[in-house]
């Protein structure tokens, strides 16, 4: 811990600061909470409640006012402590407020109503989570089903994308061809299309092919993507021919060649495009909504949009289911972050 301490808190100016430490700290702190913080923000507020969550300057942690029973009220009052107009403070109970002006008891004795200024009181808060907003959503709103949609649509989709642009890629490295690269034009041609152009088309096939209310409505259209295409195809053009030529003196087959020599050599690529495919699935939205109108069939992302209602909308179920859609995402790139140096630098070797 000594050296790791020495070296992260090292200066250029030796003992004093120099101006390009704190440039560079300054830096790097801005840079980590304008990453992170969001993040941060989420999950607390993923533990708040629905009174939190409307507090007005909002704070980060999850506060909540403190109540107590008070003798001859049925509800429990909230606590604030209030400044008396002697200068001294008291823990008081607030019955109502009419304006500006907030009528307490004293939890301890509260035959007298004591009236205070709003603006001389601050509630007594203490820290709180909201479990209850990770628990409840499993129960009632039925979510381990759209769990459930949700893993079955990305890890379906992503390996058969996987599989389908590494053909694709395969044959647009490794064969020669006539209009080998007007056909990687047109793959590529077609990034600058967006979904709201050929959406009409797409929904007109699924529908004809009786897809339509079918999580393989949701998984077929997207399943050839042109940038895994195009980062499997740079990353291939790296696998020396010769290797492939020798396979074929060999007696090995095109589909040995490209199952056992050519896949394994691009594992840093396909786990690159495995982690892009995982978070285009799992955060899909627009696609999913248009070709499933069943509940049952809801993916997460859809089945978030039934905590909006038209009058309500149940941020604190919204929020913590959020983070729950977080994780796999986040678990797939931990585990697969170590390829993404390597495959990206890779695409871009000839």
């Amino acid at each position: 811990m000594g050296k790791v301490a020495r070296f992260i808190l090292r200066r250029k100016g030796g003992k004093g600061w120099h101006w390009t430490d704190i440039f560079t700290w300054v830096w790097l702190v801005g840079g980590l909470i304008i990453m992170f913080g969001p993040a941060v923000w989420l999950v607390f507020s993923s533990l708040k409640t629905p009174a939190a969550l409307a507090e007005f300057p909002p704070s980060i942690l999850p506060y909540v006012t403190s109540q107590a029973t008070v003798e001859g009220y049925d509800k429990p009052l909230m606590l604030y402590d209030a400044r008396m107009p002697d200068g001294s403070t008291r823990v008081l109970a607030e019955v109502r407020r009419i304006g500006l002006v907030a009528q307490m008891v004293d939890p301890k004795a509260p035959g007298e109503i004591v009236k205070v200024n709003i603006n001389d009181r601050t509630p007594v808060r203490t820290m709180s989570f909201a479990t209850n907003n990770y628990t409840e959503p499993f129960v009632h709103f039925d979510f381990l089903r759209y769990l459930w949609n949700s893993v079955f649509v990305t890890v379906v989709a992503t390996v058969i994308t996987l599989v389908v642009n590494s053909m694709a890629a395969f044959a647009l490295s490794k064969y020669e061809f006539k209009g080998r690269s007007v056909a990687m034009l047109v793959i590529l041609a077609t990034l600058m299309v967006p979904l709201s152009v050929i959406m009409v088309p797409l929904y007109s096939i699924i529908s004809s092919l009786g897809l339509f209310n079918s999580l393989w409505g949701v998984i077929l259209p997207t399943v050839a993507t042109p940038t895994g295409v195009f980062i499997l195809r740079q990353y291939m053009l790296t696998i020396p021919d010769e290797l492939i030529d020798a396979a074929r003196m060999d007696k090995a087959s095109e589909w040995q060649i490209y199952w056992r020599i050519v896949l394994p050599l691009t594992a840093p690529a396909l786990a690159v495009l495995a982690i892009f495919s995982v978070v285009w699935r799992w955060n899909d939205f627009l696609w999913p909504l248009i070709v499933l109108s069943r509940r049952e069939l809801y993916t997460l992302q859809v089945g978030l949009s039934i905590y909006s209602g038209e009058l309500n909308v149940q941020w604190h179920f919204i929020l913590a289911m959020t983070v729950v859609t977080m994780i796999p995402v986040v678990l797939v790139f931990i585990f697969l972050q170590r390829f993404i140096t390597t495959g990206i630098a890779g695409t871009g070797l000839k």
